[in-house]
């Protein structure tokens, strides 16, 4: 029994991205099924696959004292991998090709204000929240500001901007809690802001940004506006990554100072 064990904790170890990525199939399939029984299709599964590996990294990091969650156990040393930086700009360039131009513009100057209107709102609830827990200096209230936007744009930023690891990880947990609120309350707020239809998609899509929760959410409301809602999501997030690092980096500088 024993030397099964070692065998199989060599394999792991040494194949620890298939076990990552093993790992996230498996909470994802439990995700769903919880999903679909529990909520009656309300509660998206992306929703509850977040809040899942959520404890899991938690757990993790009391039980290693690490700072990186479950990877910090040999076993699951994959999802370092699967979680860092080459996945998360290979998921945003995957993501952005699947959005035409000319398919935007045709929504008007209504998706157009909807869009600008959304980051900027976003950065600038995220800039104060970060303000009035004491962050003082640009890159970190760039950062998370940015975070507030989404949690793909918040650790882009940081890494431009030269952001404390600290500081990147509150990002993106600020752009997770908004993803996961987007997801829970859409299908429950669409009957009262008429999100019913390709263009008010569009509009909402613009105005919170999170693609993963747009288009959760949105696929709880109405699998149809599933596409439109995602569009203007993916242009959000592209936005915010251009202007995070550019345009409310020197805004920032400019309110706060060279700090």
């Amino acid at each position: 029994m024993n030397d099964l064990l070692n065998a199989s904790s060599s394999v792991f170890r040494e194949y620890s991205i298939i076990v990552a990525l093993a790992s996230v199939g498996g909470v994802l399939w439990v995700s769903y099924a919880l999903a679909n029984n529990i909520g009656n299709g309300r509660l998206h599964g992306s929703a509850v696959a977040i809040f899942i590996a959520l404890v899991f990294a938690y757990i993790g990091g009391l039980s290693t004292g690490g700072k990186k969650g479950l990877a910090d156990l040999e076993w699951f040393a994959g999802l370092a991998v699967l979680g860092g930086s080459a996945f998360r700009d290979f998921t945003i360039v995957a993501t952005a090709y699947g959005v035409r131009l000319e398919e935007f513009v045709k929504t008007g100057l209504s998706g157009v204000v909807s869009l600008l209107m959304g980051v900027f709102l976003s950065f600038a609830v995220g800039a104060a929240v970060a303000w009035g827990f004491g962050y003082r200096d640009a890159a970190s209230l760039t950062t998370i500001g940015a975070g507030a936007a989404t949690y793909i744009v918040g650790p882009v930023t940081g890494a431009a901007v030269g952001a404390s690891s600290e500081v990147i990880a509150i990002s993106i947990a600020a752009g997770l809690v908004k993803a996961i609120l987007v997801m829970i309350l859409t299908p429950l707020a669409a009957p009262f802001i008429g999100l019913n239809n390709p263009r008010t998609a569009l509009i909402f899509g613009g105005l919170m940004g999170t693609t993963s929760g747009v288009a959760a959410g949105l696929a709880a409301t109405d699998e149809r506006l599933v596409p439109y809602g995602a569009m203007t999501a993916t242009f959000y997030t592209g936005l915010g990554c251009l202007l995070g690092p550019s345009a409310f980096f020197l805004a920032m500088r400019f309110l706060v100072g060279q700090g």
